[in-house]
């Protein structure tokens, strides 16, 4: 599976590894991604989303329905 959040859409993003010497390599950042149980209220159901931890902060702020229904809006929310 992807390296990709369900909610915010971040993904694995490329720059370079810096030594003291200023050689350049290539190296990859990662998103901090969590696997993520959650309850929806109106359906009574229990969702798994592969989420970033700042998507959950964000889930916790503004409630979950609120946050699927903006990342829908947005067009990141992948299923």
């Amino acid at each position: 599976m992807a390296k990709v959040c369900q909610i915010t859409g971040k993904r694995t993003r490329v720059g370079n590894n810096v030594s003291h010497a200023n050689n350049k390599t290539k190296r990859k950042f990662f998103p901090n991604l969590q696997k993520k149980r959650f309850f929806v209220e109106s359906t009574g159901e229990w969702v798994t989303l592969k989420v970033s931890t700042s998507a959950i902060k964000t889930i916790n702020k503004n409630g979950l329905e609120a946050t699927l229904r903006k990342a829908y809006e947005r067009g990141t929310l992948s299923v």
